[in-house]
């Protein structure tokens, strides 16, 4: 709590949200948050970006050289969820596959597929939950049904995968088997619809090769897992499915930064800075780990070290993609060149 115009006759005592509780109620999502330091340190904070006057540029103008959008207030839980809810839609779908077109033989690959679908679901939904702050919140978003909102729809898929992996898993339901493998691409892939959703440059101007990129990885992801913990009958399956998840995933990221780099401001942040490092990591290391794959060494320590590697290399992939959103939105640059890009686009196509 703060205190305003201590001087005054009636000074002001306030949570910085000035709410007069006569005539409002705190209710909704937002009710319990609580602002960062006092209400006086806040406005001088804010303040002291203004301390000099800005000077327009008539070569590249902005609004005062100040971000034209808000960060992302996701923290650590959001990435990994993309990483953990990868590997939970694609294994569920290497499981699918496997039931419907594999030997009986693979038996316990679809059987580590279906255990690794339903524990990834519950810990996706943890994640979720850590990251909205409660339960509620998760239950909130499944009150309505909008094909519109990618995050609407993910949540649905998410319940449909808890629900349809833990029949399959524990019960060893055929049909719910499938269904879990169906809903499973959903889950390895919606993640990238939903970044690419939004008005931050580097995530908008990838939308036609993020989702699939998110899919690619999640096949190297689970194939890693699968690797490391399978059985040996289901080692070539889980092999190959790693492998070309990672050839996809190599491929994909060089076609995603060139397309952004079709506006150099805009690809910044995949080239420079924390996030720029990430996205080079994370391309050295699914390198590394198809490298492993060819060489020489004794098969359980190369399996081991392909399967670590790669999956690092996934979790840098997306870790690097979020950080380049919150890069890229700190910009004060990249949505007017983005803009300025698309107005060009749209002239010289009329």
């Amino acid at each position: 709590m703060a205190v305003r115009y201590r001087d005054s006759v009636e000074p002001v005592v306030t949570d910085g949200r000035d709410i007069d509780r006569d005539i409002g109620e705190l209710l909704g999502e937002g009710a319990q948050q609580r602002s960062r330091g006092a209400h006086d340190e806040h406005i001088a904070e804010m303040a002291e970006r203004w301390q000099a006057l800005p000077e327009a540029s008539r070569i590249d103008p902005t609004y005062y050289d100040r971000p034209l959008l808000n960060e992302s207030v996701w923290h650590w839980a959001i990435p990994t969820y993309y990483y953990v809810g990868g590997v939970t839609g694609a294994s569920l779908a290497l499981g699918a596959a496997v039931q419907l077109f594999a030997d009986r033989d693979l038996r316990a690959l679809v059987r580590q597929c279906r255990w690794i679908g339903f524990a990834g679901a519950c810990i996706s939904g943890v994640l979720l939950v850590a990251d909205l702050g409660r339960p509620m919140r998760f239950l909130n978003m499944l009150r309505v049904f909008r094909p519109t909102s990618p995050m609407n729809v993910g949540a649905w898929i998410l319940s449909k995968v808890g629900a349809a992996s833990s029949l399959a898993a524990i019960f060893d339901f055929e049909l719910a088997g499938l269904s879990a493998g169906l809903s499973g691409l959903g889950l390895a892939t919606y993640t990238g619809v939903l970044v690419a959703n939004t008005a931050v440059p580097v995530w908008q101007e990838s939308r036609r090769v993020l989702p699939i990129l998110f899919g690619s990885s999640a096949m190297a992801s689970a194939g890693c897992l699968l690797e490391m913990v399978g059985d040996q009958r289901g080692f070539a399956v889980a092999r190959t499915f790693r492998i070309s998840g990672q050839i996809a995933e190599i491929a994909l990221a060089f076609a995603m930064e060139k397309q952004v780099a079709r506006i150099e401001r805009v690809a910044r942040p995949l080239r420079s800075g924390f996030s720029g490092f990430l996205w080079r990591a994370s391309a050295v290391l699914a390198a590394s780990s198809l490298l492993v794959t060819v060489l020489p060494i004794k098969k359980r320590a190369k399996k081991f070290a392909a399967g670590i590697l790669g999956t690092l290399g996934s979790l840098a992939l997306r870790f690097a993609v979020d950080k380049a959103g919150l890069a890229s939105a700190r910009d004060p640059r990249a949505s007017f060149h983005l803009q300025r890009a698309q107005l060009n686009f749209t002239n010289m196509g009329a």
